[in-house]
């Protein structure tokens, strides 16, 4: 079994590719409508030098911006040199193009060295990387289908919507999210939110710890191909019950590797997981505070909390599985 792109992560970790872009600061909320590439996941309209718009991918997982080598061609952006790109099967050199202008609704981002890729291995235009969201906070609304940009220093617009919102608490490494109030079929683990995965991916030392407690896991041998083209062998399983701070999920997709980023990371001892788009749909909203180191979930109406369902005595509720 093959799946293309399960999984994209782009850590930069050279000081010629880690330049921070100058940032027009908007006051005012930005609210754009999203769609969804191939790999069921969410898009943007991005204009690119006043050029587009094209649909670039939110990718929360991802430090740099990327855009598809044929986008590059397309409207001859210059070249800006090379830096190493780590995604999930290791790094490797890439070429770097220079964009003067990048607009994401009333946001524009200046001076951006992006990594230029072939568009069968990014899946769409490019991808969105924390650097074109400097300062924003990102609020995706997967019942609307919208993305809202706020400025991070700005209050929170109320997400109560019919729902429960539950805040969960991140560390910060190499510029990610790292929530550690988590844990699958009652195993503690670590987890980065990441936009720009198609389903959740699990360190060898969690399938390790969670294979110990239920020897009769099903496991499915797949394959990923990141951007770089490169594939890693990894094995699929569902997981009964995955918790995040106060939110349980059930049936929730995995793919157990041993991926690039969790070294990059320096969580290859630790139980971790990225947690990919698939296992996110299952929130009506998802708000992302880098500033803050503060990540919101909005549950569907009807879905108590954790601490609520437990106590009523059911086990989980269901979450999406591809």
């Amino acid at each position: 079994m093959r799946i293309g792109a399960i999984a994209i992560a782009l850590m930069a970790a050279t000081p010629l590719i880690a330049q921070t872009p100058v940032t027009d600061e908007a006051p005012a909320d930005a609210t754009l409508p999203t769609g969804m590439d191939s790999a069921s996941r969410m898009t943007v309209p991005v204009m690119v030098n006043g050029q587009g718009p094209f649909n670039f991918v939110i990718d929360t997982g991802a430090d740099r911006t990327v855009v598809s080598r044929e986008l590059a061609q397309r409207l001859a952006l210059p070249q800006g040199g090379t830096a190493k790109l780590h995604a999930m099967g290791g790094s490797s050199e890439v070429r770097l193009v220079k964009i003067d202008r990048l607009d994401v609704s009333n946001r524009t981002a200046r001076h951006i060295k992006a990594a230029a890729l072939p568009y069968r291995y990014v899946g769409a235009d490019g991808l969105l990387g924390i650097d074109s969201l400097k300062g924003q906070r990102i609020i995706i609304d997967f019942k609307a289908g919208t993305m809202t940009l706020q400025p991070s220093q700005s209050p929170e617009a109320d997400m109560a919507d019919g729902g429960d919102v539950i805040v969960v608490t991140a560390k910060t490494r190499l510029g990610q999210l790292v929530l550690v109030d988590a844990d699958a079929n009652g195993q503690k683990v670590w987890v980065v939110v990441d936009t720009g995965a198609q389903n959740s991916v699990g360190n060898t030392q969690l399938r390790k710890l969670m294979l110990a407690r239920d020897p009769r896991t099903q496991i499915t041998p797949i394959e990923m191909v990141d951007v770089l083209g490169q594939r890693t062998p990894a094995d699929y399983t569902i997981v009964n019950k995955l918790r995040i701070g106060g939110i349980l999920m059930g049936n929730a997709a995995i793919a157990f590797a041993d991926a690039h980023p969790f070294k990059l990371f320096e969580l290859q001892k630790k139980p971790s997981m990225l947690l990919g788009m698939e296992s996110l749909k299952s929130f009506q909203r998802v708000s992302v505070d880098f500033a803050a180191k503060k990540i919101k979930f909005l549950l569907p109406a009807g879905i108590a909390p954790a601490s609520d369902r437990l106590a009523a005595g059911e086990r989980h509720a269901p979450a999406g599985s591809p």
